[in-house]
This record gives C-alpha cells, sequence and structure tokens, in this order.
C-alpha cells in the first residue's frame, strides 16, 4: 500500500480497466467508418459480382493499374486479380469480379505498390 491506502491491485486494475475502455471506444469508431463506407458503395456503380474482365473493362474502361495477380498455386487458392480504378477497386477470381469496393484515403487500399 501507498501513503494513500492504494494497493498496487487496485492501481493495476484501474489502469487495466481505462485501458480496456479506450480500446472500446476505437472499434465503435471503425464500425462506424465502415458502415458509411458500405452504404456509399450501395449508391455507386460498381462492377458487380460475376462479370467478366471483358465487361468490367467494357462497361468501365481501362483501370488505372491492374496488379500483378496473386495465388493460383491449387484449387484452394486461385488465381486474384486486382484492378485500381481511381474511385473503386475490383478483386477478380480468375476472370469474374468477386468484390469491388470504394478507393477511400482511410483503407489501406491507397498504396498497393508495395504489394506488386
Amino acid at each position: 500500500m501507498n501513503k494513500y491506502g492504494i494497493s498496487k491491485l487496485s492501481i493495476s486494475l484501474t489502469m487495466i480497466t481505462l485501458l480496456a475502455a479506450a480500446g472500446v471506444a476505437a472499434p465503435a469508431h471503425a464500425e462506424d467508418v465502415l458502415i458509411n463506407r458500405v452504404q456509399q458503395e450501395k449508391g455507386m456503380d460498381l462492377p458487380a459480382r460475376g462479370m467478366s474482365m471483358d465487361q468490367v473493362e467494357k462497361k468501365y474502361g481501362a483501370p488505372q493499374r491492374k496488379l500483378t495477380p496473386r495465388g493460383g498455386d491449387s484449387a484452394k487458392h486461385p488465381v486474384i486479380n486486382r484492378w485500381d480504378y481511381s474511385n473503386f477497386i475490383v478483386y477478380f477470381e480468375n476472370s469474374h469480379v468477386i468484390h469491388a469496393v470504394l478507393n477511400t484515403p482511410a483503407g489501406n487500399n491507397t498504396n498497393p505498390s508495395s504489394a506488386n
């Protein structure tokens, strides 16, 4: 106990509680950002799941960048391609769209050069 009658265990528990409370606030904010991003994507004309690469390029034009394909080493790891457009990114499994997302500065998708 210190001169105020507070034990080290009590101080430790208080610190853990404060750190845990701080950690709860961050995911809540991240969830809000994600919800806003999903709502924004719904209002946009993004490539639809199942579209072929040819269909995407015909409708949206040539991408700014086509990243080097990844995977393809087994049936469980199909070839994944990523095409970057100015406002969105398209992911393909083999040659068909599996997902399209907004390209936002808040995401980790703004500087993919290290992934090439």
